[in-house]
């Protein structure tokens, strides 16, 4: 395969994945995401803007995540987001700290 077929098909693994999250499960909450996966879509939209900052693009992080959840974050939180539980935040400080905090 050549790099451009390869770039593509990245391109449009991360496209379906965007819209798996951000069209065919909004009843997915992003600390779930990031308590059994170690990312979740804050993530996804980091990364998005430290991949910009690599090609010179300035972005905000409130840019970057607006650009990927398609929306601005109070707009996701209002329709989409719910209530954590104790459970949920507790875990959440462990998965935050193991893959957060450790690799920026």
């Amino acid at each position: 395969m050549d790099a451009q077929t390869q770039l593509e098909l990245e391109a449009a693994t991360y496209r379906r994945m965007r819209q798996h999250l951000m069209q065919d499960r909004t009843d997915v909450q992003n600390i779930d995401m990031m308590n059994l996966t170690g990312f979740c879509r804050n993530c996804l939209a980091r990364w998005y803007q430290q991949a910009a900052a690599e090609k010179g693009i300035e972005m905000s992080k409130d840019d970057g995540r607006q650009a990927f959840y398609g929306m601005t974050m109070d707009e996701w939180k209002a329709n989409y987001q719910t209530d954590a539980t104790g459970a949920q935040q507790e875990a959440f400080k462990t998965a935050f700290a193991e893959n957060v905090d450790k690799k920026g």
